[in-house]
C-alpha cells in the first residue's frame, strides 16, 4: 500500500446504536424521470412507452440509500434546489434513514436525470446537474460530518473541484475514500492521490486505462490507487490491492427488470461490509446479493434492498 493510504475495512468509525458503521456520502442528488420502452428510439424516431416513473436518484443519493439500507449510519452532503423536486428529494433521503443535515437548499432547480429503460433492462441516461452543478467544495460543517466515518463515498456528478475538495478532506481526516469514476472523465492526479478505493465499471475502467481486458485494466488502475473494485455486470466483479492477488466474484444470475443504480447499490453495500471488517471476498458476495435484488425491481433508490432482504438471500449469513 502506498505511503499515506489507509487500510480499508479496519476502521473503528462510530455509528448508531448497535455498532452500525458511519458512512459519509458527498455527491449528487437528482429526480429521475424514467420512461420504459420496448426498444430505445433512434434519432428522430418517436416510440410509445410502456410506463413512466418519477423516482428520486442521483449517484450520490443512490449510494447513500444503499449504504443506509445495508445497515450503516449515513450522512449525506450535497445540494438541492428550492423547487418541489428539492423538497421531495430531501424527504426521500430522510425517509430512507439518511442524515440530511449536510444537504443544502440553494436557489434554482434541483438536478434531474432523464432515463430510458428498454425491454431488456438496459438504460441510457441524460443528467441535467441543476443544484449539483453549483457545489464548489466542502462547505462549513461538512468536515464534522465526515470526521470519524468508516468510509467517504464520492462520484463524479459534481464539479471536479468539489470532488477533489471532499477527497482531500477525507484524506486529512484519515477517512478511507471510495471513488466511483462515473460519469467517466479524466481523473486528475490531485484527486487520485487522495483515493483509497476506486470503484469503476468495465467501461469506466477502459476509458481510464485504454484496456478492455479486465485483468489488464485492474493492473493499470492499481498503478494509480492502492485498491480497486472493478464491477463487470453479469460477469461479477474483480478486486485487487497493490502487492496482492486479484480476487474474482461471480454475479447472481437473475432476470433484470431495470439495471439503473445497480452499480451504486453494489458500491454502497460493499463499503458498508468492508467498514464492518469483512474481507473483500465477503464484501463482494454481500454486494452482489444486494445488486441482484435491485435489478429485479424498477427504479433507482426505490429498488434497493434492505439488509434483512440481503441476509435472507444469503441464507441468513451476511
Amino acid at each position: 500500500m502506498s505511503a499515506g493510504s489507509r487500510a480499508v475495512g479496519t476502521t473503528d468509525g462510530g455509528g448508531a446504536a448497535g455498532g452500525a458503521p458511519r458512512v459519509a456520502v458527498f455527491g449528487s442528488v437528482n429526480m429521475d424521470l424514467v420512461a420504459y420502452v420496448d426498444e430505445v428510439p433512434a434519432s428522430g424516431e418517436t416510440v410509445t412507452g410502456t410506463d413512466f416513473r418519477q423516482v428520486p436518484g442521483g449517484k450520490g443519493a443512490n449510494q447513500a440509500v444503499a449504504a443506509a439500507r445495508a445497515g450503516a449510519d449515513v450522512a449525506f452532503l450535497g445540494a438541492v434546489g428550492d423547487d418541489a423536486f428539492g423538497e421531495e428529494l430531501r424527504a426521500n433521503l430522510a425517509a430512507a434513514g439518511v442524515g440530511v443535515s449536510g444537504l443544502r437548499t440553494v436557489p434554482g432547480a434541483s438536478g434531474v436525470a432523464h432515463i430510458v429503460v428498454d425491454g431488456k433492462g438496459g438504460n441510457s441516461i441524460i443528467v441535467v446537474p441543476g443544484a449539483n452543478g453549483g457545489v464548489a467544495g466542502v462547505a462549513d460543517g461538512d468536515a464534522a460530518l465526515i470526521e470519524g466515518s468508516a468510509a467517504l463515498l464520492l462520484q463524479l456528478e459534481l464539479p471536479m473541484e468539489a470532488v477533489v475538495s471532499a477527497a482531500r478532506t477525507g484524506r486529512a481526516l484519515g477517512v478511507p475514500v471510495y471513488l466511483t469514476p462515473a460519469p467517466a472523465r479524466d481523473l486528475p492526479a490531485e484527486l487520485l492521490e487522495s483515493v483509497d478505493v476506486l470503484v469503476p465499471n468495465q467501461h469506466e475502467a477502459a476509458a481510464i486505462t485504454g484496456r478492455t481486458n479486465p485483468h489488464e485494466a485492474l493492473a493499470a488502475l492499481l498503478e494509480l490507487v492502492p485498491e480497486v473494485l472493478l464491477t463487470l455486470g453479469e460477469d461479477g466483479s474483480l478486486h485487487g490491492r497493490r502487492g496482492g492477488a486479484a480476487v474474482a466474484s461471480p454475479a447472481r444470475q437473475v432476470r433484470a427488470v431495470d439495471t439503473t443504480a445497480a452499480g451504486d447499490t453494489f458500491c454502497g453495500s460493499f463499503a458498508v461490509a468492508r467498514a464492518e471488517g469483512r474481507s473483500p471476498e465477503e464484501a463482494m458476495s454481500f454486494a452482489a446479493a444486494a445488486a441482484s435484488l435491485s435489478v429485479q425491481r424498477p427504479g433507482a433508490s426505490s429498488s434497493m434492498p434492505t439488509r434483512e432482504e440481503v441476509e435472507a438471500l444469503l441464507g441468513g449469513v451476511a
